[in-house]
């Protein structure tokens, strides 16, 4: 739908909910690019793999961890803008990765292109959060175009270096230019807080409070989620005896998030039906069990692919309804609450992940993983302590 408000036409409904969700596709096919130019990076500045280790740090600190902050400077500054801008500047910069000529010029690439998404998340989720009452469906949604972006793009960038070069990747940046425009310009303005009433940029009760217990829920979905896609294929070459090439592993890893970006999509569109609570922890506590029987079932087989699906759909189907609570229990801080359920729950995953790397090592690939997995059934019983305490879609709403 569109229509015209102050002189301008905006969309708005389903329309305004896919705009952004292409934005969100478009934001994280850039975001999420470096690991297929790591090889690049690699022979042309004669790195080691802990520098490049250092750079993928790099990028997960900037355009994840700082979300939390960032969402608070869209509550400030307004959120419509702060999407755009974040789109645009990440698109922009992320797309010279290809052709980056120094060391420190990477560097600089990837902490202030990370710092475009960081701003574009919580903002874009704060716009999703007040499309319409299907709050769940917009979410899911919206969190469905992130995985399909960074899906497709080393798809797209490495036909676009076999067919016409590598100087031309820089130009798939008008496509994040474009939609970051049309945010600009085709999305309601939101209504500006009174300087009293503004978001502070550090807000203390959101880590203390249910948000930040929410978020600590997050962060472990996200520790099996992460542990998943890091540690299958060394698992499937180190005790499976897969070669490092074998398409097995392509395949499990392809096979595990496409489900996943499934599982956000339909998690949002039944939380109507059955309720965000019941949908939430069930999720997440059916997602153990298919985690651990990964590690049971013979890899390359159509059972374990079938498995290795269900459990990304499962382990991931949480992300809206978590995400949505937080908002609905921080109205003050929207944008704020975004950036704690999303980048901040990967980010700090991430760095716990260092741990279970350890663990690795300690206790083998196999019960390091199987640990990791079963880190989604305490984060399932804290969710639903929290919906339950305030009352957050602890049943279905009347149809």
């Amino acid at each position: 739908m569109t229509v015209n408000s102050s002189r301008r036409r905006v969309v708005t409904g389903v329309n305004l909910a896919l705009l952004i969700t292409l934005a969100h596709t478009a934001n994280d096919a850039f975001t999420n690019v470096l690991p297929v130019y790591l090889p690049i990076l690699q022979v042309r500045f004669d790195l080691g793999e802990a520098a490049l280790a250092g750079f993928v740090a790099l990028i997960s600190l900037s355009s994840n961890v700082m979300q939390a902050f960032a969402g608070a400077l869209a509550d400030r500054w307004g959120r419509r803008r702060a999407a755009a801008l974040g789109l645009v500047v990440g698109s922009l910069l992320m797309s010279f990765l290809a052709v980056v000529p120094t060391v420190w010029s990477l560097f600089l690439l990837l902490a202030v292109g990370g710092l475009g998404s960081a701003i574009f998340h919580p903002a874009a989720a704060s716009m999703v959060h007040a499309v319409g009452e299907r709050k769940g469906f917009g979410m899911g949604l919206f969190m469905a175009g992130g995985p399909i972006g960074s899906a497709a793009m080393p798809v797209v960038v490495l036909y676009v270096i076999r067919q016409f070069g590598i100087g031309y990747v820089p130009w798939l940046a008008v496509v994040g230019v474009i939609l970051g425009l049309l945010l600009l310009f085709l999305t309601p303005r939101q209504t500006q807080p009174q300087a009293s009433a503004r978001p502070r940029i550090f807000d203390r009760s959101l880590f203390t409070g249910p948000v930040g217990l929410l978020a600590l829920a997050g962060t472990m979905r996200a520790v099996a989620f992460i542990s998943f896609t890091n540690a299958m294929p060394l698992y499937l070459v180190n005790v499976r005896g897969f070669d490092t090439e074998s398409a097995v592993i392509g395949w499990t890893l392809f096979a595990y998030s496409a489900a996943a970006s499934a599982g956000v999509f339909l998690a949002g569109s039944l939380e109507g039906r059955m309720g965000r609570a019941k949908l939430a922890t069930g999720s997440m506590l059916l997602a153990a069990p298919l985690l651990l029987s990964t590690l049971l079932v013979s890899p390359g087989t159509l059972g374990f692919y079938a498995l290795a699906a269900l459990a990304g759909m499962f382990t991931n189907g949480a992300i809206p309804l978590l995400l949505v609570s937080a908002q609905d229990l921080a109205p003050h801080a929207v944008a704020s609450a975004s950036g704690m359920l999303m980048g901040f729950t990967w980010g700090m995953a991430g760095v716990l992940y260092v741990g279970f790397g350890a663990f690795q090592q300690l206790l083998g690939l196999t019960p390091a993983l199987a640990l990791s997995f079963t880190f989604v059934v305490p984060a399932a019983l804290l969710a639903l302590f929290i919906m339950r305490k305030y009352d957050l879609g602890t049943v279905a709403p009347s149809r």
